[in-house]
């Protein structure tokens, strides 16, 4: 992070009485009986002061916690202090900071404001400021100490967003760093502990108190009412279960009605597309209800309307919602809740190296947050559109963003606040490795970091676009090419929740022009929003393409496109069971049946996922939006992809050689050509690596050697050398040169010596006592030298062995052991025709015990052969009684 001053100058003037009104605003608000508790515990804690709040939704916490710190770090500066508040959503944002003002008797944007992107209600008066975790995440990066700032509340932290898990790791480091930031989180779920201990370790007091408040909810009636047909098909959430959705709600709410013409009802689906199908369905069945949509894509004051209450003679009202009301908002009214039980989380396929939002059950945490709902203002009724066995098998909480989401934005952040990959950053649980490798070579090939993993000076540009890096390099790049006004359209298209039908971009972009798209208005206003930045930036900062590039008419959406997602470039590739594309990423993936971007060759992908079964060419990865593109300008957005090599194949013994022009994985050219002598004895040994040693043939004298140097290096480490497959695969370019090129000019594995090749490895002058520490050979006392038996590669725990006729060992009193008395060996005492006595490493014992057993079993089987009855001084021999006599 940044050098940040501990040292503040404030500027000195009277204590006005100026204080919130805790009383008014936290009448009838169950939070209130809590706020003497966490007022102490601030206050002990002093300038630093954190705290960590558990607290039901609906009790009032985020309503009353910002006026008490206001008027505690207040009272304490002399001042009037400024607070942030964070809030998930932008709709909770504005709707917390209406009500408060409301509350505080002032007008909005006086003392009480809200900024959210595309939206600022602050003046130079403002004391408490609502803003959502990306607003306070660019503020960070533009002023790490946050110097104007007395305190920040970070609200439904349970919710483990991925912006606000970074927000909490950051926070602290600026909490360690300042002594005069009171810092304070809240929580909605028993998940408080994990928070306190974050916060608390900041002040080294082990962990921040916690806040504990009773649940505010009143009695609660479930209902089950599962569909007939399943929820989920191969083709994402069921039409007919939307249909079962929109008729359970209509006739539930219809039935609510007859008792209390009060009630509204909430209604939760998992994503924008099927918020407006069930409402169009309900406005069909129930002319006589207001029925509202809620969800990030619609415009604020659309929003603010489904949250805001009915009015005084208005309609019954049903609002059809994602997870957005799920717990960070209060809808006045709402008695009734009917929950599909499904939710829009994002995944990535690391395999695929594929990102995006899926459809996916809803966790049982979830399910009771979007129950809750009805029960806020008085008794009420949740319906569940599925089996309650369902629910019960269903994962307890939903996943914390940051293990399952695309991190290339997050990881952009930490470069640029100076902890690359969240090193030394203490977060509520670290990025997946995977994840965040992904996320860095994604940043690397757009530019965005150093090979140390800092930002550059591009990617101090892109962090403060509040958009996804890829799509703020398409912004940047594609304006000078195309104007300001198209790129940013085309952009906000990408950034939307928007579904394209057959995987039509084009299609879409249309519809978005000419109004015909229900979420048109918002992405007028988005795309105005990203004109202003690209238009700001652009002419200020210099483009990343040449702006004279030529670019064939119709393939502007395909261009940004491109630019947004280089990897995601793809040519068609002919199968026999449909048309396939090939991405530059190395993926392959079809289109869906049907679409008219299926005669393109080269097309563009925005988005594509991983669905087995739904694409036309049988691929377990489906393009869900795309554009055209042709492969010039395939080139132009992905030129860092580009390459030209010569690949060597050695297979079957043979050698064969291309010249090729690749983009990523997709092959533009191929040209046989004569391969070099470096470039077989590379392919060579990328073949070897690839199949491993059992390409070779190792001869007995090799295996031997292989044996007795890996024995030395288990025992003695370096500098022998270890002998496992691994490591001789490893140095194979070293030991294996010779070999390399051999095989390369058409020799069989049979035919190389690999006990010459094994000798490279000896380390010298250590290797002169080899002989001494690992004998190929034992003298045992009938004066034969027996070949020791050492063990394999694959067996580091076997002894070695030497399997002799028992006659030959008379005398022997010590057992040998190898490589400096540190591995004893192993005897296979044999009989005089070779049939295994004993099995022994301590030859005395043997002598002193089990011999008298083994002698009287075998004199007589064996006559001709000595069978002393001492074999301590018997003489050792190899021959028959009469030969020895002779002797």
């Amino acid at each position: 992070m940044g050098q940040v001053s501990t040292q503040r100058i404030r500027p000195e003037k009277p204590r006005q009485n100026n204080d919130f009104d805790l009383a008014a605003i936290g009448q009838g608000l169950v939070f209130a009986q809590s706020l003497p508790e966490l007022a102490a515990s601030l206050e002990a804690g002093g300038a630093s002061g954190t705290a960590v709040i558990q607290a039901p939704p609906g009790t009032g916490k985020t309503t009353l916690v910002p006026p008490l710190v206001a008027n505690l770090v207040g009272a304490r500066t002399g001042g009037e202090a400024r607070i942030l508040v964070t809030q998930p959503r932008r709709v909770a944002a504005r709707s917390a900071a209406r009500r408060l003002a409301s509350l505080d008797g002032s007008a909005l944007g006086t003392r009480v404001g809200f900024t959210v992107r595309g939206e600022n209600t602050t003046g130079p008066g403002t004391l408490i400021e609502f803003v959502t975790p990306g607003i306070l995440l660019r503020r960070l990066l533009a002023d790490p100490g946050l110097e104007s700032i007395d305190a920040v509340i970070i609200d439904e932290v349970h919710e483990r967003g991925l912006e606000t898990d970074l927000l909490l790791g950051m926070l602290r480091e600026v909490h360690e760093l300042r002594g005069d930031l009171t810092l304070v989180a809240m929580s909605a779920t028993l998940d408080a502990p994990l928070f306190a201990q974050l916060l608390g370790d900041a002040t080294g007091t082990g962990a921040a108190p916690i806040i504990d408040c009773p649940a505010a909810l009143h009695a609660l009636e479930t209902r089950w009412a599962p569909a007939a047909a399943p929820r989920l098909t191969d083709r994402g959430v069921s039409r007919t279960f939307l249909t079962h959705v929109a008729a359970t709600a209509a006739a539930a709410h219809a039935e609510a009605l007859a008792r209390d013409k009060s009630i509204d009802a909430l209604v939760f689906v998992p994503g924008a597309w099927e918020v407006a199908d069930v409402a169009a369905q309900i406005r069909a069945r129930a002319s006589d209800t207001e029925v509202l949509e809620l969800h990030g894509q619609i415009i604020p004051a659309m929003q603010d309307r489904a949250v805001s209450g009915r009015e005084p003679q208005g309609a019954p009202r049903i609002i059809v919602s994602t997870s957005l009301a799920e717990s960070s908002l209060t809808v006045p009214g709402v008695r009734l809740v009917i929950d599909s039980g499904l939710a829009r989380e994002p995944r990535r396929d690391a395999a695929r190296g594929m990102s995006g939002l899926v459809t996916v059950s809803a966790s049982r945490a979830s399910s009771i947050q979007r129950a809750g709902r009805a029960a806020r203002q008085g008794p009420g009724t949740v319906v569940r559109c599925f089996a309650e066995k369902s629910f019960a098998a269903a994962p307890a909480h939903p996943r914390a963003e940051i293990t399952v989401a695309d991190l290339a934005s997050a990881a952009l952040v930490l470069a640029c606040w100076g902890a690359p990959g969240g090193a030394g950053l203490h977060l509520p649980e670290p990025p997946p490795a995977s994840s965040l490798e992904a996320a860095t070579t994604v940043l690397a090939q757009l530019g965005a970091i150093d090979e140390a993993g800092h930002a550059t000076v591009l990617g101090r540009r892109l962090a403060l676009i509040p958009a996804d890096p890829r799509l703020g390099r398409a912004l940047l790049n594609g304006a000078p090419l195309l104007g300001a006004g198209p790129v940013a359209q085309i952009v906000a298209l990408l950034a939307g929740d928007y579904r394209a039908q057959a995987a039509d971009l084009g299609a879409l972009l249309a519809a978005l022009r000419n109004g015909q798209h229900p979420q048109a208005a918002a992405w007028k206003r988005e795309s105005s929003r990203l004109e202003r930045i690209a238009r700001q930036e652009t002419s200020s900062k210099g483009a990343g393409i040449d702006a004279a590039t030529n670019l064939a008419s119709g393939l502007e959406l395909g261009l940004v496109t491109a630019l947004a997602y280089p990897g995601q470039v793809a040519r068609r590739v002919e199968n026999a069971t449909g048309t396939t594309y090939l991405l530059a990423s190395g993926t392959r993936a079809g289109l869906p049946a049907g679409s008219p971007l299926a005669h393109h060759p080269w097309i563009a992908v925005a988005e594509v996922a991983r669905a087995a079964g739904r694409d036309a060419a049988g691929t377990g990865a489906l393009i869900r939006a795309a554009a055209p593109i042709d492969a010039g300008t395939a080139l132009l957005a992905a030129s860092h992809l580009e390459t030209e090599a010569v690949n060597t194949v050695f297979a079957n013994g043979k050698l064969s050689a291309r010249k090729e022009h690749r983009l990523g994985a997709i092959e533009l050219s191929s040209t046989p050509m004569p391969p070099t002598r470096a470039q077989g004895r590379d392919a060579v040994l990328v073949a070897l690596r690839e199949r491993g040693l059992g390409m070779l043939k190792f001869s007995p004298s090799a295996q031997l050697l292989r044996s007795r140097l890996g024995m030395l290096h288990r025992e003695l480490g370096s500098p022998w050398p270890a002998m496992d497959d691994a490591s001789l695969l490893d140095a194979a370019d070293h030991w294996l040169a010779p070999e390399l090129e051999a095989l390369a000019g058409g020799k069989s594995p049979g035919s190389l010596d690999l006990t010459d090749a094994l000798r490279r490895l000896l380390p010298w002058p250590e290797a002169t006592a080899m002989d001494e520490l690992v004998p190929e050979r034992l003298a045992v006392p009938s004066g034969s030298k027996i070949r020791i038996a050492y063990p394999g590669i694959d067996e580091p725990e076997a002894p070695p062995v030497v399997a002799v006729k028992l006659q030959e060992c008379f005398g022997l009193a010590v057992s040998p052991a190898l490589v400096r008395g540190r591995v004893p060996v192993l005897f296979h005492l044999l009989s005089p025709a070779g049939r295994p006595l004993a099995v022994t490493d301590d030859l005395a014992s043997f002598w002193s015990g089990p011999y008298t057993q083994v002698r009287a079993e075998n004199r007589g089987r064996y006559p001709k052969h000595p069978w002393p009855e001492d074999p301590w001084t018997a003489p050792a021999t190899k021959h028959v009684k009469k030969r020895m006599a002779g002797a």
